[in-house]
């Protein structure tokens, strides 16, 4: 289902911007996020090559995780294309039972991943 992704962006822009050092880069056309050294740690993808997915697209530990989180609920969490191959992960924002909480987690989750030594060291989030 394809929705409105004005409002979800808004969302994400605001948990992605309120870590420390985060700002905002387009990357192929698409929303993305990056932390100090510019290190991408969140996509935005909205239909992205018209797979109809409304998507928040973060880092994971790796492949292991990754499977895990599928595993666990397929609903919420896919293999993005391209990225998924590295061990990112998909969690879809389509339709009205989002888990902000668990998406909140994810993107400080994925900043972490993301993040050089020195600024996790400053305090981190």
């Amino acid at each position: 289902m394809i929705v409105d992704p004005t409002p979800l962006i808004e969302r994400i822009r605001t948990l992605c911007l309120a870590l420390p050092e985060a700002l905002e880069r387009e990357s192929h056309g698409a929303p993305g996020f990056v932390v100090a050294d510019g290190k991408f740690f969140a996509y935005f993808w909205h239909n992205h090559h018209d797979d109809g997915e409304t998507a928040l697209i973060v880092r994971t530990t790796g492949g292991d995780e990754q499977a895990q989180l599928i595993e666990f609920d397929p609903k919420t969490y896919y293999k993005p294309a391209y990225l998924g191959a590295s061990g990112w992960i998909a969690v879809r924002l389509n339709g009205d039972t989002v888990d902000w909480d668990r998406v909140d987690d994810r993107i400080a989750i994925s900043w972490e991943l993301a993040a050089p030594q020195q600024v996790l060291e400053a305090g981190g989030r």
